[in-house]
């Protein structure tokens, strides 16, 4: 490894596609806006699934790798903070969860840079031991996280000074895009809230001062090529890779 190009693990959703009208089989698969974002940014994506091995031990994964991005999805399980499923929590996978906790607490322990995007920011919170809210509409009285339609809603965030977030973002107040329907419950112990959603007060990002970056934030950064936070985290990364040679 030269430095110059760093190789980021970016998580896959594991589900079930349909293509071609004829076929349906499992699949590990990301959307493209995640894998452009990282490249745009001058990182090399490389797509991460779970297999048993490194589900028994991720160190060798690790070892290959500058930064770890945990992607949105479908909501994680709610056993894994220890709660029962609410009617609106579905589509969970076990297999990914499991995968992905790991991931973000193995990245925590090696200091190894890493970004969580919407589900990811809460694998992050309960990878530290928080819990999630599993129905925003239930508390709020507006749903202002998500479209109509999958479609993304725009909305406004209010990011702490000083913050790795705000560092990342290059400001303190930032227009996101955001589709969720879950949001951090209690914080898990470590990490710190840092930005909040303007209107409602939700919780939007969370990170671990005592680490490089480890930072996970509720809105798609991908989504909006203006966005400077995927950037600032290949930045970091770039100097894991350029430290590591």
């Amino acid at each position: 490894m030269n430095g110059s190009t760093p190789n980021i693990g970016v998580t896959c959703n594991v589900d079930v596609v349909h293509y071609g009208g004829l076929w349906t089989e499992p699949a590990a698969m990301v959307p493209l806006t995640y894998v452009r974002a990282i490249a745009r940014a001058g990182g090399r994506p490389l797509l991460l699934a779970p297999t048993p091995a490194d589900l028994a031990d991720p160190s060798e994964l690790l070892a290959m790798l500058d930064g770890v991005l945990v992607t949105g999805g479908a909501d994680l399980d709610p056993a894994a903070y220890g709660e029962a499923p609410h009617p609106a929590t579905a589509a969970t996978s076990a297999e990914r969860d499991a995968f992905e906790l790991l991931l973000v607490r193995s990245a925590a322990e090696r200091d190894l840079p890493c970004l969580g995007v919407c589900r990811g920011m809460q694998v992050v919170n309960v990878a530290y031991g928080g819990a999630l809210e599993q129905h925003l509409p239930d508390q709020l009285e507006h749903d202002i996280h998500r479209g109509e339609g999958g479609q993304f809603a725009d909305h406004d965030v209010d990011v702490d000074p000083g913050s790795l977030a705000a560092l990342a973002a290059g400001a303190t107040r930032v227009a996101v895009k955001s589709y969720h329907h879950q949001g951090v419950a209690r914080v898990g112990k470590g990490l710190r809230v840092t930005a909040r959603a303007d209107a409602d007060g939700t919780v939007e990002a969370v990170e671990d001062a005592g680490r490089r970056f480890m930072l996970g934030v509720l809105w798609h950064p991908e989504e909006d090529e203006a966005d400077r936070l995927i950037g600032a985290f290949v930045r970091e990364c770039r100097a894991v890779a350029s430290v590591r040679g």
